[in-house]
């Protein structure tokens, strides 16, 4: 049996196309089918390490959850990675394989199609359905001779189309006929449906659009999901302009948690779980923002190190970082911020920048040198500091990942973390540095404040400096749940009885 496919492609980027696959994998998955998801092809700084030590982009990983299964580098063959507007390293099959500009990319697309279609067919062999997320557009006239994730999927396996638009951002109705009247006759064809997504206010008001919608183009329209704010699932891109904003002006907190908001930010869902946390206030420090006196900075992952350091020097970032660190104000960095915070960045085969060698922010008495191959790892590891900022979080369990180019090395100073075990195989090496007085930490590994435990640690010390009792956590929550109320809110705007026809028609 081959499995049957179903396609969500979208008007635009960010029209939700990830939350919806997310959800049609659950209710497909409760439905009791055996379901997986699938992207040819992913542009993101945000990615993941499976249990075989392949880089994927996270949105497959959160699809998967949502599937009940464990993420698999078939489910997401191709992943760009930005270092800037025009280059990208290429991601295939979870290897790095070469960095390019835009220009050059057409060179590698029989390459690049060969790992899509494969995965793609190992994926149908496995499974009774793979829900299929597109990207971007698939009527972007530009880049259509090079697009390897839209309407060239979906004709390769024959997947039903279910086209979304964000009806929040208006003009949804010219999208969604403009988007189709671009499309040639194959790739409408493909078309099965229509999807209005982040509806608010009152549905019989949109009814006679979505009538002339249906008598104008022939599509039906499959539903009219509303917008939410109360379920927790991670995003695919950069956090939203809005969400930002909301986080930004929050004024009913106790503690205040600033992650530096560097260009090429990288696996920014690390910090998702403190936005769940009661009187926590987590912001992102924009260019042009205040830092003021927060009390914990964050400098975050990056994919492109030198450059974002840069960025910090430029805009006098650094030098507020180096105050506030002065100030006792406590540092966590994670990847690229860990290497920021350290003495000396080498980069002698020109690796990621094009200079040899660029001081850092001195904070860390640590040294990096950048290495042609990637280091990718799944680590389950527990904290072993007992003083500073990780004084009420010591022997905590970690669980986490690596994502990283570089090595660093420790001049003399203790490591806060004992990697336990790394891809599968038991280990006792030390992670990360840690200062004289605790209060600035740096480490490799990623999803580090998805540990209860770690998280509450901080949050519990970082209260008592302020002399404050700590709000009691609702951030434990138990993923499946929000999958399941995802499931719920979306199948119930859905008509499912049409997509089930519509799958069955293949």
């Amino acid at each position: 049996m081959v499995a049957q496919t179903l396609m969500v492609q979208g008007t635009g980027s960010s029209v939700g196309k990830s939350i919806l696959v997310t959800a049609l994998c659950r209710i497909f998955k409760l439905q009791g089918l055996r379901v997986a998801p699938f992207k040819a092809q992913n542009m993101s700084l945000n990615s993941f390490v499976t249990a075989g030590g392949d880089e994927i982009g996270r949105a497959q990983v959160v699809q998967a959850e949502a599937a009940g299964i464990a993420p698999t580098v078939a489910m997401n063959p191709v992943l760009l990675k930005p270092e800037s507007d025009n280059h990208a390293q290429i991601i295939v099959r979870g290897k790095p394989l070469t960095r390019i500009s835009a220009a050059r990319f057409p060179q590698l697309k029989a390459e690049l199609w060969c790992a899509i279609t494969e995965s793609l067919d190992q994926l149908r062999g496995a499974y009774d359905v793979v829900v299929i997320e597109g990207a971007g557009s698939p009527a972007e006239i530009n880049l259509k001779d090079r697009d390897l994730v839209n309407m060239k999927v979906a004709l390769h396996c024959h997947a039903p189309v279910l086209l979304a638009a964000d009806i929040d951002r208006g003009g949804m109705f010219a999208a969604l006929v403009g988007t189709l009247e671009l499309l040639e006759a194959p790739e409408k064809e493909r078309v099965k449906a229509f999807i209005v997504n982040k509806f608010r206010g009152d549905v019989s008001l949109l009814t006679p659009g979505l009538d002339w919608l249906e008598a104008r183009t022939g599509v039906p329209v499959a539903g009219v999901v509303p917008f939410y704010h109360d379920i927790h699932i991670a995003e695919e891109d950069s956090v939203a302009v809005e969400k930002r904003y909301t986080m930004k002006n929050r004024r009913d907190f106790d503690l205040d948690i600033a992650v530096i908001a560097l260009p090429h930010i990288a696996n920014f869902d690390d910090f998702d779980p403190f936005e769940r946390e009661p009187r926590v206030r987590l912001r992102y420090v924009e260019a042009g923002d205040e830092l003021g006196e927060p009390d914990l900075i964050i400098l975050p992952g990056s994919k492109a190190t030198v450059t974002d350091l840069g960025y910090l020097r430029s805009s006098g970032r650094e030098q507020e970082i180096l105050r506030a660190a002065s100030a006792g104000i406590p540092i966590i960095g994670i990847c690229a911020g860990y290497q920021m915070l350290g003495g000396a960045i080498h980069d002698p085969e020109l690796i990621e920048s094009s200079a040899t060698l660029t001081t850092g922010m001195g904070l860390l008495p640590v040294a990096t040198r950048f290495l042609p191959v990637k280091s990718t790892h799944q680590v389950r590891a527990r904290t072993l500091a007992g003083f500073g900022l990780l004084a009420k979080a010591q022997n905590a369990v970690i669980t986490g990942y690596e994502i990283h180019m570089g090595q660093t090395e420790t001049l003399g100073a203790s490591q806060p973390f004992l990697i336990e075990q790394r891809s599968q195989q038991i280990c006792s090496d030390g992670d990360g540095t840690l200062s004289t007085d605790g209060n600035v930490v740096g480490t490799y590994i990623h999803g580090l404040f998805h540990n209860h435990g770690l998280r509450q640690g901080i949050l519990l010390e970082l209260a008592e400096r302020k002399g404050l009792t700590l709000a009691a956590s609702t951030a434990m929550f138990s993923a499946d749940e929000q999958y399941d109320r995802l499931a719920a809110h979306v199948r119930t705007s859905l008509n499912m009885e049409l997509i089930h026809r519509i799958l069955d028609q293949q």
